[in-house]
C-alpha cells in the first residue's frame, strides 16, 4: 500500500522529563494503519508501556541520543532479541551517536555472561546521516539543541511529523524541517535549563503558526502540563494518540530504490 493511503499517527508512550518517571520516559510511536511502525526512543518505562499496548517488543527503532532515560530499555530489548532469535531489530542510530550507545550501552564486557556473544548481534544497526529509509518511506535527520554539538537529533517524517528530541528552541532548524504543515512534537517544559526548553523560550522563540502545531512533552509533572495548557498550548499526555497527515515523498509507485 502507498504511504499516501494509509492511516498515519503518533502515540506517545511517556512524556516525562529524567525525574517525572509517574509520566514514562519520554518515547512515542509512529503507527501506520494503527500497528507500530517506527518507535522514537527506547527508555525504560516507555518501553514498558509500548510492549503493554502492542504485546511485542519494538522492531524498528530511532534513537534521539544517548542519555539513559531515551535508551535505557536497550538492555531488556537485548535479552528479548538475542535470546527468542528476533535478531533483526532495526535501529536507525545518527552516525555520531554510534560511538556513545558503545560507550554506554554496548560496551559492558561478555553481554551474556557464559560469553559468545556481542551486543550489536541482537539488532540490526543502521547508521544514518541526514536521513534514511524505513520501510520504502524516507525520513530526515536533523540536529538538535541538548548539551554538546551533534550528541542529540530529531527526526522528520516530511508533511507528517517533526519530533525534536531533548532541546532548547531551534527556530532555524524547524524553519526547514517543520515548514510543511507537520505536527511538531516538541521538548518543553514550564521553566527552561540550558539543556531543554521552557515554555518562555518557545513563545519568545517562534512564531504562533508554529506553536499552534507544537504539542509540548519532556515536562516534569502534572502541574506543569496544567499551567502550559491554561496558557492556550496544547501538552501530550501519556497513552495520547494523534493523528498524523500522510507522509510526502518516499518512493513512487513502482519504484525503483536503485534508480
Amino acid at each position: 500500500m502507498d504511504a499516501g493511503e494509509s492511516r498515519w499517527s503518533l502515540r506517545f508512550h511517556g512524556v516525562g522529563n529524567s525525574h517525572a518517571t509517574a509520566l514514562g520516559s519520554a518515547m512515542a510511536t509512529i503507527e501506520r494503519d494503527g500497528a507500530p511502525w517506527l518507535a522514537i526512543d527506547c527508555g525504560s518505562e516507555g518501553l514498558s508501556a509500548h510492549v503493554a499496548q502492542y504485546g511485542a517488543m519494538p522492531r524498528a527503532l530511532f534513537i534521539t541520543h544517548a542519555h539513559l532515560d531515551h535508551v535505557g530499555g536497550f538492555e531488556r530489548l537485548f535479552g528479548d532479541s538475542y535470546f527468542a532469535g528476533n535478531r533483526d531489530t532495526r535501529v536507525y542510530l545518527p552516525a555520531d551517536l554510534v560511538p556513545l550507545m558503545q560507550q554506554r550501552i554496548a560496551g559492558y564486557p561478555n553481554v551474556v555472561a557464559e560469553g559468545g556473544a556481542n551486543f550489536w548481534d541482537a539488532f540490526r544497526l543502521v547508521p544514518v546521516g541526514d536521513h534514511f529509509w524505513h520501510d520504502g518511506v524516507r525520513l530526515e535527520v536533523f540536529e538538535a539543541r541538548h548539551h554538546w554539538p551533534r550528541t542529540a537529533f530529531g527526526l522528520r517524517l516530511p508533511g507528517s511529523l517533526a519530533w525534536t528530541g531533548d532541546t532548547r528552541p531551534i527556530p532555524e532548524v524547524l524553519a526547514r524541517f517543520a515548514g510543511d504543515g507537520e505536527l511538531v512534537a516538541h521538548d518543553c517544559a514550564l521553566r527552561g535549563n540550558p539543556s531543554h526548553s521552557g515554555i518562555d523560550d518557545l513563545e519568545r522563540e517562534y512564531p504562533r503558526e508554529l506553536l499552534s502545531r507544537c504539542v509540548l512533552y519532556h515536562y516534569g509533572g502534572d502541574e506543569d502540563a496544567a499551567a502550559m495548557a491554561a496558557r492556550g498550548h496544547r501538552v501530550a499526555r501519556p497513552g495520547e494518540v494523534l493523528e498524523l497527515a500522510p507522509p510526502k515523498g518516499g518512493l513512487p509507485k513502482g519504484g525503483d530504490p536503485a534508480g
